[in-house]
């Protein structure tokens, strides 16, 4: 029988699958919060320690992947730290004006002007934009990968 808080547990996991492609909604936190969530209504009983062990795992490498992947692409295409940080802020603040695309464009965009503006290099500071930004798309893809095994491995756990 699945406890009461067990649905909205599920639905804080369901969020999480959501999370991970909806602009500033911590997909993976909530997915963990969905499982301490009903870990914690079972009185610690179910799932077992192992089973939430491993989904915390899961979970921490998905919230390393959502932060940490643009600025490691674009570190691995030759940007500098200085370039990659302020990538990042000028992602995050252009979502507020343009949306989705506009983190894609603000990362792109930025890493290239200032890669430029340092190296006099078009074709390198093209590959530095170029790899932040599928860092950006690609920590999304894992991060989908990932809350969406959580999801299944909750339901298998718990419902099944």
């Amino acid at each position: 029988m699945v406890e009461p808080l067990g649905w909205i547990a599920l639905a804080l996991l369901v969020v999480g699958v959501v999370g991970s492609v909806a602009p500033l909604v911590p997909g993976a936190l909530a997915s963990l919060a969905g499982v301490y969530l009903y870990w914690w209504s079972t009185e610690f009983g179910e799932p077992g320690l192992l089973a939430v062990v491993g989904l915390t795992f899961v979970g921490l490498t998905a919230v390393v992947f959502d932060y940490f992947a643009g600025p490691i692409a674009a570190r691995y295409g030759g940007a500098s730290n200085g370039t990659t940080v302020v990538a990042a802020v000028v992602g995050f603040l252009a979502f507020f004006v343009a949306g989705p695309p506009g983190i894609l464009l603000g990362v792109a965009g930025t890493v290239f002007a200032l890669e430029f503006y340092r190296n006099r290099d078009a074709n390198a500071s093209f590959k530095s934009a170029l790899l932040a930004t599928v860092g950006v798309l690609a920590s999304t893809a894992v991060q989908v990968v990932l809350t969406l095994l959580m999801l299944v491995a909750f339901v298998l756990l718990v419902f099944v």
